[in-house]
């Protein structure tokens, strides 16, 4: 008992010393609450470490205390981003920081932009809430010696983050994020962290026409541009940038899903703002009912992601991130892209067999374009989550705004060919075999359950999903002869039809993710229905086969 007073006094005591420097008045309001009504769960939980600065930077709930997102801890991140900076030669060199719509969001920014300038390294922030690649592009553009983007993507509207770009325009991968996180280790008091009022420059709209001519690169000069578009930002910060590369090349002007055009911190009419989440394209569908599109294009709330439907018999259909890949794979190719085709290891095989016929170069790389970006000889690079890289040259990144456009570039050369994207995916299909893929994600509120499940498929590993026999089982953590360790299981299955499967936690939120895909041959076009049905039961059915694996 007397130990558990104790450790209650403990916590108080380190809540209040947080509470004694808290620069924000809304969360030093927030964690004198609780400290008042004596709230030790909630402490507890908010003082049981400190959020950890990883290749994905910083992501987490809005709140006070080390576990949150919040001022103190992102003066923190910037004070050891700029010493690790200073330790790499880079005194007196230019920091850009860009930032989305988020709450907080524009705090955060200039707190970071404070402590570069008090650290002696010169700062750049962008005039206001703007697409993720912007702020990649801006970095090369600028030449600066990093990039700081505030945003949480597409997480629930209580998150933001915070991630780390190096001088070549790519995200942080090891050893620098845990050098990184060493330097933030180091800060022991904020007032410790010279912040300055002002010395920083506000960015004006010269770097966002910058951006905006780059985007002549991704476009044929003379191509069609005729497609019709419903556009959705979901209440992010995508719309006027979209718009006016629409406008600039020459594309018909999208119709806006007007309930989601304007930045909302919000996000009110979603539950998660995320394209790929059940509900959050419902407006868009809506809408393009009303006004019949050719295709509906959204983004998520930083724009650094694209995703794209089509019409069906009786409504719309998402197009997997997948499907998006291998489409705009085979219209580079047709451009005559050369160089390499890169995707990270959960993403669909078909954009390998795309390269070889096309005699273009291909790799595989761990998931996130912080490895995409990186590969030698870079053309084109993608994840199936929605992410594209379609101008490496411009920005090293997933880039939802060039992505958007060359969809549309596609959609209006087999328009006016009197064709779809439907129908170069059946060409895809006819070429390469249907490669059908699917997802069984898991959210959790308590992360133990994702190392039982991963636990419990390393304790005994699956002899055969759906019952198709296992033939190669991997555990990523010990790495490959071409991959750095990672934590995932990746199986290959084969039987009736050729499989894949990867299991891994998720790097940006509390999920357990299953990367599923089966190969159906082809042989002619009245094999595609049949084969599409036959895909999807078999993905159905390895789907079940892994829950019951993994005990979930």
């Amino acid at each position: 008992m007397q130990e558990q007073a104790q450790a209650q006094d403990d916590l108080i005591t380190r809540a209040q010393a947080w509470l004694a420097e808290d620069p924000d008045p809304e969360t030093a309001a927030e964690l004198a609450a609780l400290i008042a009504s004596g709230d030790t769960a909630e402490l507890a939980d908010r003082f049981s470490g400190t959020l950890q600065f990883g290749t994905a930077g910083l992501r987490g709930e809005i709140g006070a205390g080390p576990m949150r997102m919040n001022r103190g801890v992102v003066i923190r991140a910037a004070a050891g981003l700029a010493a690790y900076l200073k330790a790499q030669g880079h005194d007196g060199g230019l920091v850009v920081v860009g930032y989305d719509a988020r709450y907080k969001s524009a705090d955060f920014a200039r707190d970071t932009a404070s402590v570069m300038i008090g650290a002696g390294l010169r700062a750049a922030v962008l005039p206001r809430p703007l697409p993720t690649p912007v702020l990649a592009y801006a970095i090369r553009h600028l030449g600066a010696v990093a990039g700081v983007e505030v945003t949480a993507s597409h997480n629930p509207p209580r998150d933001n983050g915070y991630k780390v770009y190096l001088g070549d325009g790519s995200q942080i991968v090891s050893p620098a994020d845990s050098e990184i996180a060493a330097q933030i280790a180091a800060v022991e008091k904020l007032a410790d962290v010279p912040r300055p009022e002002a010395g920083w420059q506000e960015l004006g709209d010269e770097v966002l026409e910058a951006y905006l001519a780059r985007t002549d690169a991704v476009l044929t000069p003379g191509s069609p541009r005729g497609v019709r578009t419903v556009y959705t930002a979901m209440h992010g910060v995508g719309k006027d940038v979209v718009m006016a590369a629409f406008a600039r090349h020459g594309f018909p002007e999208p119709v806006l899903v007007a309930e989601q055009a304007e930045p909302d911190p919000a996000f009110p009419t979603v539950a998660f703002p995320n394209p790929e989440e059940p509900g959050a394209m419902d407006l868009a569908f809506a809408k393009a009912a009303e006004v019949r599109p050719d295709i509906v294009i959204a983004n998520d709330p930083d724009a650094d992601r694209c995703a794209v439907a089509v019409p069906t018999g009786d409504g719309w259909r998402m197009l997997r991130g997948d499907e998006v890949g291998a489409l705009l794979a085979a219209h580079l190719v047709h451009k005559g892209a050369r160089g390499v085709f890169a995707e990270s290891i959960v993403s669909s095989s078909l954009l390998g067999r795309i390269a070889e016929a096309a005699g273009v170069g291909y790799e595989e790389t761990l998931t996130g374009f912080k490895w995409i970006a990186r590969v030698e000889g870079l053309r084109y690079g993608y994840e199936e989550a929605l992410g594209y890289c379609v101008d490496p040259e411009g920005v090293r990144d997933k880039d939802g705004v060039t992505a958007a456009l060359l969809v549309a570039e596609l959609a209006s050369v087999l328009k006016e060919q009197g064709r779809t994207l439907t129908d170069l995916l059946d060409d895809l299909a006819m070429a390469h075999g249907l490669h059908a893929t699917d997802q069984l994600s898991v959210r959790v509120s308590d992360l133990s359950i994702i190392a039982d499940a991963m636990a419990a498929l390393r304790a005994q590993p699956p002899v055969s999903l759906a019952g198709l026999r296992v033939v190669s089982a991997e555990d990523l953590a010990k790495g490959t002869e071409t991959l750095p360790p990672t934590d995932g299981l990746r199986y290959y299955l084969d039987g009736t039809y050729k499989a894949r499967v990867i299991a891994r936690p998720s790097g940006t939120e509390p999920k357990l993710k299953c990367y599923l895909e089966v190969v159906v041959p082809v042989a002619e076009a009245s094999d595609l229905a049949p084969a599409r049905v036959r895909g999807q039961e078999v993905l159905d059915a390895i789907k079940k086969d892994l829950s019951a694996a993994m005990g979930i």
